[in-house]
């Protein structure tokens, strides 16, 4: 990922929203300033024959595969594996307990605890784990192929900017925040089928403006077969999420969590009413925001994190963004990033990077969280904000 930028420069604003009209159908964005990697993925999206309307772009957009992560595009007829994303249903799983604070020694035992009891990076657990969804998998080969291996996987944390974190809230009570995906299903099952939505694009000649944007169609055996596994995928993510989050709770005890776990996916499509007509909405790095829903979307591991309330704003086709977003890709990261800066941005927080090698998702590897959600206030408002006390990494 580069590190220009681009003004938006002829384009319209309406209040936060600016609109870029020069291409098939607008682009609209929730940001000032566009890398240059992610204005051309925008603009290959708005060239898609099947994109409907306009497009989408998150004030937390960055350079993906394909399609930008932070971006939201409706289709007809058709679905897009790379603009889910390779890690399908990513998410947040959030709660909120009655405990209005914990001693740093307390912390330091609960961070020793939590990793005692949930698997990190590429470590599974050593016994099979129990879901019922596992029972009602259904029968397409990289489903059936990875099912014996999620059995192990299910209730892990994974690699890469998936995290644990105890934070305290402006609302005095202390919450726990985890963000994780689907582990292998999602990745096998976006790269399987991507490999099949570019056989039928190479097969029937459809023009795309971007081979990693290539479709199938929803109504086809492979379209309909993508569409199931993906919503299988979003099942697991959730029951990830959630097996993590019960054992956390039952260690510091399920007297102290009054309230329901609040869920978020990010990565995944879904048939909607859009403007008047059925549409597949894909969010690649957005979370849905309709109004009145209950949303999570956190900073960067030194930044806050925030409890939000959606406001339902058509333009975004419902969504918000995610996070901050990536300022800086791992490997800038750890090559640019000052260690001692990284970790004073940090403070008292526990979990801060140790070395070098650590600073792949540190703070200055993110956006700013306060201009991401400046860019926003017409999609959401804020709830509650929480600051990270401790932060476990995968």
């Amino acid at each position: 990922m580069g590190l220009k930028s681009n003004h938006l420069h002829g384009s319209k604003h309406t209040n936060k929203m600016k609109i870029l009209s020069t291409e098939r159908i607008p682009i609209k964005f929730w940001l000032d300033d566009i890398d240059g990697e992610v204005l051309k993925q925008a603009r290959n999206l708005a060239n898609l024959q099947y994109a409907y309307k306009h497009i989408a772009i998150m004030p937390d957009a960055h350079v993906g595969y394909g399609m930008p992560i932070g971006g939201v595009m409706a289709t007809r007829e058709v679905i897009v594996p790379n603009a889910v994303g390779v890690d399908i249903g990513c998410g947040m799983t959030a709660v909120k307990s009655d405990i209005r604070e914990i001693p740093e020694t307390d912390l330091r035992r609960l961070v020793i605890e939590f990793k005692n009891v949930i698997p990190l990076g590429f470590t599974h657990h050593k016994e099979k784990q129990s879901w019922e969804g596992f029972q009602r998998a259904p029968d397409i080969e990289i489903i059936q192929k990875e099912l014996d291996n999620a059995k192990y996987q299910l209730g892990t944390l994974g690699g890469g900017n998936h995290f644990i974190e105890i934070q305290q809230g402006d609302d005095g009570f202390i919450w726990i925040m985890i963000h994780s995906g689907s582990r292998n299903f999602g990745l096998k099952t976006a790269t399987d089928f991507h490999q099949k939505a570019v056989k039928f694009c190479e097969k029937y000649h459809q023009d795309i403006p971007d081979r990693d944007l290539s479709f199938l169609p929803l109504d086809s055996k492979e379209g309909m077969n993508y569409f199931t596994a993906m919503n299988y995928a979003l099942e697991f993510s959730r029951a990830n999420r959630k097996l993590m989050m019960e054992r956390i709770i039952q260690i510091i005890g399920k007297s102290h969590f009054p309230e329901e776990m609040i869920h978020v996916q990010h990565n995944y499509a879904s048939k909607e009413i859009h403007f008047g007509r059925e549409v597949i909405v894909h969010r690649k790095g957005a979370i849905k925001a309709a109004a009145g829903m209950t949303g999570i979307i956190p900073g960067s591991m030194g930044t806050r994190s925030y409890i939000t309330e959606g406001l339902g704003n058509a333009e975004s086709f419902l969504s918000s963004s995610h996070g901050a977003g990536r300022r800086l890709g791992r490997r800038e990261a750890i090559r640019h990033l000052n260690l001692d800066e990284e970790q004073k941005k940090m403070g008292g927080i526990i979990g801060k990077p140790q070395k070098q090698s650590e600073l792949e998702e540190a703070p200055g590897a993110y956006k700013p969280i306060d201009v991401v959600m400046a860019n926003q206030t017409d999609l959401v408002r804020i709830l509650t904000t929480l600051q990270p006390l401790a932060n476990i990494k995968g």
